[in-house]
């Protein structure tokens, strides 16, 4: 066992990508459900010690981290999965932080507009997915990763992005072959396959809304 131990709310949500490249990896973890009542009475002081006030909280044995993106690229440095010299790092990092512009968008869609403006919210995401299919199409004709040979922790959080996206416009993709094929591979690599099937992913909703 590897001691590892997600801390967060019984839903995806911002510890979905973790959770993805752990299970990929064949690490073990235990995810250590927070109810949000609980949270907010300030059970187990899980808010008042949390850095900046929030979860996803990850622990590698006496080792604690907060902020989704840094826990992603701290595995990311213990499994291989940052790139192989600073320039692949440095793309991989931007490239990532487009993810989290476009993570972001839902985000604001979903619990700010409440389902206003969604013509417009699908117009703009188009726009978005049609960068992430460039990016694919300039790294061996869009056949493999978003860099270079191998999976990077920014392939995690692009997958938990679209299937996000992908719940709530299931044709979104359809316009995009490069991505629809990339997203379709990664659901077939065996050990993230069997956690996508497993009852603790199939349980949990992607946020709070979709109870």
């Amino acid at each position: 066992m590897s001691g590892y131990t997600v801390t967060y709310f019984p839903v995806r949500g911002r510890a979905e990508a973790i959770r993805l490249l752990l299970a990929d990896q064949g690490a073990s973890w235990t995810d250590d459900e927070v109810k949000m009542e609980d949270w907010t009475a300030g059970i187990r002081d899980l808010k008042k010690n949390a850095v900046f006030g929030q979860v996803p909280r990850f622990q590698d044995g006496d080792f604690v981290l907060y902020q989704s993106c840094t826990i992603l690229r701290y595995l990311a440095r213990k499994y291989g999965l940052s790139g192989s010299n600073e320039q692949e790092i440095s793309i991989i990092e931007m490239i990532n932080d487009g993810v989290e512009d476009l993570r972001l968008k839902y985000y604001i869609f979903l619990f700010l507009e409440k389902e206003a403006n969604k013509e417009k919210f699908l117009a703009e995401l188009a726009t978005q997915l049609g960068h992430f299919e460039r990016i694919l199409s300039n790294n061996s004709k869009g056949q493999k990763f978003l860099v270079g040979d191998q999976i990077t922790y920014a392939d995690y959080n692009l997958l938990d992005t679209l299937q996000c996206n992908l719940d709530l416009s299931p044709t979104c993709l359809s316009g995009y072959p490069l991505l629809s094929g990339y997203v379709e591979r990664l659901l077939k690599r065996p050990k993230l396959s069997a956690y996508l099937q497993s009852e603790g992913r199939k349980r949990r909703p992607i946020t709070p809304k979709h109870k």
